[in-house]
């Protein structure tokens, strides 16, 4: 439903074809007060073409404009503000989302293209921090947005499972380790492993060096190093794979750091032949003098290759098995220069596709104004902040609804909603004050608010015993009651282009937070269930917007609950 394009389709004709209509369609704009119209078209572009001024031009166009869909046209100096025919338009627009159901707003300029996006991406035999949740759930978003959008999303968990931390952990491990602890609690022992390491190694120097030879034997490929680094990986990712269980994310692909070991020889050779490998402080590196960056380190004095290596291996793995249109990165905005150098190296390789990877920063996850990464000295674990809002939305059920069925599964819908929410509202680029308390309130731009929202439309549906097939054949009433709710479930395909284009999940969180409260004041203004002629089509309201904040919720990665 493009009125943007049935009216600039109109103007095409009216002006003699002078201006394609998808240009004409680019110049109508949405006015901010709806006094103002539904749609308003400037006419300054079309004065230097016509020769005439832009406020007689709208003179002219405003009497010749004729369509069913368009109720009224006004001139103000220079702009047609339209006003598009309420009771046709609500019509046309609640019989598509019966239709369409949760298909509605399914757009398709993705093409089926594959979108291959790098997440999460936690460090193994370490805790999942707070400072991965906004990887986390950011890049769950941008996946259902952009398969929304008719891409094919590939989610890859860059592992962190690779490097000389392991021969550090290998050999706490060996000297002071507890095969049944790690198995009961693996992640908790092996941090306590790889901080004793550094404790001792402190006051006995030689501890490192027995960790750079642990990590070589099992660069080596040595049998017992790696079987112990296949454990720690095994076990960390039991871990992992409850925290995304709880959040309900899934991945394509687990391939981290380790899994391009034996493809970095051939970047390495692939830049020598490219004669783009110059030696600097016996490194070895690539200029990217041209590009006003620092050279991008490739190998080490001692032959060891590096992050970027390994990260070009996995770029050039990622094209060629799965031949992405685009290829994101949502990482953390400190990561910036690590990005541009990779894909300006790539692009000094000839490589055409390095314009379609993206770097998808965001900012950080802040308490009391500071970098959230400690508490008291301990690292904030997502698992301990996921619970704790799950009891606190326990905890207000058992306030306001007591007697509420699935109470568990209800607090945990709003509990991980209400962490998801809090991040995804947010402009990705924004820094985030984290708190609880703020996250789970009833009102305001809350996950709790709009899932409350769509709870209590559901409520109404049942109370009416409306059944999913009662569209009403007529629609009676003018629509003007209405019009507000209406006319923002026309914006939802919008909202979800734009946080497709600008890989910004906020657009989609920020309309549904618009339509919720639409909704709300419309219910206290209007008796919905009272017996009346318009009573079927307020309904059919009603049930369209309860598919459409489902959705929205949907594409932030979160639940909506029937009855709260």
């Amino acid at each position: 439903m493009n009125f943007k394009k049935e009216l600039a389709a109109v103007l095409f004709e009216l002006l003699d074809q002078e201006m394609a209509a998808a240009d004409l369609e680019l110049m109508i704009e949405k006015p901010k007060n709806a006094t103002h119209g539904d749609l308003a078209f400037p006419c300054f572009t079309l004065a230097k073409l016509k020769r005439k001024s832009p406020n007689l031009i709208a003179q002219e166009l405003s009497g010749k404009i004729q369509s069913p869909l368009f109720e009224k046209v006004e001139v103000v100096g220079a702009y047609l503000n339209i006003f598009l025919n309420k009771k046709l338009v609500s019509e046309q627009l609640i019989n598509s989302i019966f239709e369409q159901r949760g298909h509605f707003a399914d757009l398709e300029f993705g093409a089926g293209g594959n979108i291959t996006i790098d997440m999460s991406s936690p460090n193994i035999a370490k805790p999942f921090s707070m400072g991965h949740l906004r990887s986390t759930v950011i890049g769950n978003s941008i996946a259902l947005i952009t398969e929304k959008c008719g891409y094919k999303p590939i989610k890859i968990n860059h592992l962190g499972d690779w490097g000389t931390q392991f021969g550090k952990l290998i050999t706490a491990y060996k000297l002071w380790g507890d095969a049944e602890k790690v198995k009961q609690n693996p992640i908790k022992e092996l941090l306590a492993l790889y901080i004793k390491f550094h404790e001792v190694a402190e006051a006995d120097p030689a501890l490192e060096d027995q960790g750079r030879s642990w990590f070589k034997r099992l660069e080596d490929g040595d049998a017992e190093a790696l079987s112990l680094w296949q454990w720690f990986r095994d076990e960390s990712l039991k871990e992992f794979s409850r925290i995304y269980a709880l959040m309900n994310v899934e991945f394509d692909s687990y391939a981290g750091e380790a899994f391009y070991n034996d493809k970095m020889e051939r970047i390495v050779k692939l830049l020598e032949e490219k004669q783009l490998l110059i030696e600097s402080d016996q490194a070895q590196v690539v200029e990217l003098t041209d590009e006003q960056l620092p050279p991008c380190l490739i190998k080490k004095s001692d032959g060891a290759t590096l992050y970027a290596t390994r990260d070009l291996a996995a770029a050039l793995y990622r094209k060629e098995n799965y031949n992405f249109v685009q290829s994101l990165y949502v990482v953390g905005h400190e990561q910036s220069l690590h990005f541009k150098q990779l894909i300006a190296v790539l692009g000094k390789m000839s490589y055409e596709w390095s314009e379609k990877m993206i770097h998808v920063p965001f900012g950080m996850m802040l308490k009391d104004g500071k970098k959230m990464s400690t508490r008291k000295g301990k690292v904030v674990l997502l698992e301990e902040v996921l619970n704790e809002s799950i009891a606190m939305a326990h905890h207000n059920i058992e306030e306001k609804n007591p007697n509420l069925a699935n109470k568990d599964v209800v607090a945990k819908q709003v509990g991980v909603g209400a962490v998801i929410f809090h991040d995804l509202k947010n402009n990705r680029m924004n820094d985030i004050e984290f708190s609880l308390e703020e996250m789970l309130r009833f009102e305001g731009e809350t996950g709790p608010y709009v899932q409350y929202t769509f709870a209590r439309a559901c409520s109404i549906l049942r109370k009416a015993n409306w059944q999913a097939g009662s569209q009403p054949e007529t629609f009676t009433n003018s629509w003007d009651k209405e019009w507000k709710v209406a006319s923002l479930l026309m914006e939802f395909a919008p909202a979800v282009k734009r946080a497709c284009e600008n890989y910004d999940p906020s657009q989609v969180a920020k309309y549904i937070v618009d339509l919720a409260q639409a909704f709300n004041k419309y219910y206290a203004e209007v008796k919905v269930l009272e017996d009346s002629t318009e009573k079927q089509a307020r309904l059919a309201l009603v049930y369209s917007v309860t598919v459409v904040l489902k959705e929205g919720l949907r594409l932030l990665g979160i639940e909506a609950p029937e009855e709260m």
